[in-house]
């Protein structure tokens, strides 16, 4: 920081008044640059859907339950169908719950499968098909950088979780693009049915 004074009035009267002249340091990194030059934007991309289930499941994510337990769809599918649950809307019979958890954990228990972790993977993707409420899931979060005359950058924010399909990706105003990706399945309901890759290939 540098001063300068600069008198005012007469020898008699002197005031003074004081002239600052503050340098501040400027830092731009490459990307604040290039947005500036309009060469460079981040773009937030869409993400919709992925919800999709076999129709033979009449909307309930085998996908996700059955990797979550850590066994075959089949298996799970075929268990499954032994299963009487109570219509929508009413209260399910005890006696009948308990011969819908023989009905599952017979098939399953050599899979290593236990009641808790039945229960907890259930009531984690448990859906309400009247209402029209999904099981619990968590949307992707996908940055795009467009710098002008290179290949778009692609950056998952946050991967998702609770995917049964793929879901559709588009970028706003870059209708060229065309956005891929591949889903992963796990044991953790944390990550499984979540975004494993995600590419993008520019149409000619």
């Amino acid at each position: 920081m540098r001063f300068r004074w600069s008198p005012v009035g007469t020898k008699k009267n002197m005031n003074l008044t004081r002239t600052f002249c503050v340098a501040l340091p400027v830092v731009a990194t490459t990307a604040a640059v290039g947005v500036l030059l309009g060469t460079k934007s981040n773009i937030t991309a869409q993400v919709s859907g992925g919800h999709d289930t076999n129709p033979v499941d009449n909307g309930r994510p085998v996908i996700l339950i059955a990797n979550a337990l850590g066994v075959p769809e089949t298996v799970f599918r075929e268990a499954f169908s032994h299963v009487r649950p109570a219509p929508g809307g009413e209260a399910p019979d005890p006696r009948q719950v308990d011969r819908n958890k023989e009905a599952l954990l017979t098939p399953l228990g050599p899979y290593g499968v236990r009641n808790d972790r039945l229960d907890e993977v259930s009531n984690y993707y448990r859906y309400r098909p009247e209402t029209g409420a999904l099981w619990q899931h968590r949307d992707a979060q996908i940055r795009v950088s467009v710098v002008k005359g290179k290949a778009p950058q692609v950056t998952v924010e946050d991967a998702g979780a609770g995917y049964s399909s793929l879901p559709v990706i588009t970028v706003p105003g870059h209708p060229e693009f065309r956005v891929s990706a591949r889903l992963r399945f796990t044991r953790d309901l944390a990550t499984n049915g979540s975004l494993e890759a995600v590419t993008i290939q520019v149409k000619k």
